[in-house]
């Protein structure tokens, strides 16, 4: 993979909340940070709204998903699950020889505080059966809130990265760090139904007890 310091990150369906948390924790970090969405010209709304936010950090650029997917040396994929299908076939020749990061979790409205996992098992899978094995997929950042993202305090909740091979889940745990976040190794790609479930139970934790900020944290281990 390109150099960590270089690298360019594309955010699809950078104009939610998740994407445009996540875009600022890494373009804050110094990463070049590309904003992709079903139109180019919503894409760089969003990126110039980030990068006032960002003063005197770099300019984030706004494209249409397909372009963003070309332009980048990684992409991550945020956006809601009946989007997810389009949204990967449409981008899936960019994305050849990269690593998709898949932080989509397949929530069913109205229940979505009840665990609803997908025939494929869970949508990183299913994004693994779309793409092909030219793609690696990389399942992180389900667990985290939206509402911390975009404030630059450390967030008091991991990130469980589980992928299709280890070189992959070691590059995505580096952004993890970049993004201000403890990031854990929890295996292969299967494990993904396990983490995306947990969605689904931090949001009725945060409906049961008037939260929104809900997360886990592994114990146990010390952390180098």
């Amino acid at each position: 993979m390109t150099d960590q310091k270089l690298m360019t990150i594309a955010v699809l369906g950078g104009t939610g909340k998740e994407g445009k948390g996540l875009a600022f924790r890494w373009a804050r970090a110094g990463h070049p940070v590309i904003i992709g969405s079903r139109t180019a010209q919503k894409a760089q709304l969003a990126a110039r709204e980030l990068t006032e936010l960002l003063e005197n950090g770099p300019t984030i650029t706004g494209m249409d998903n397909l372009s963003a997917a070309r332009s980048a040396d990684i992409v991550v994929l945020t956006v809601p699950y009946n989007a997810h299908r389009e949204t990967l076939q449409i981008v899936k020749p960019a994305l050849q020889g990269k690593i998709l990061v898949d932080v989509t979790v397949p929530l069913v409205p109205p229940r979505v505080s009840r665990v609803q996992m997908p025939s494929g098992g869970s949508a990183a899978q299913e994004a693994r059966e779309i793409l092909g094995p030219g793609v690696e997929i990389v399942d992180a950042f389900q667990n985290i809130s939206f509402e911390l993202l975009m404030h630059g305090q450390k967030i008091a909740c991991d990130v469980l990265v589980t992928g299709t091979t280890r070189e992959a889940r070691s590059d995505v745990l580096k952004l993890v760090e970049a993004a201000g976040l403890t990031g854990w190794d929890a295996g292969p790609l299967e494990n993904s139904a396990v983490v995306e479930g947990l969605t689904s139970l931090l949001i009725h934790i945060n409906k049961q007890y008037g939260s929104k900020h809900a997360g886990i944290k592994i114990t146990g281990i010390a952390k180098s």
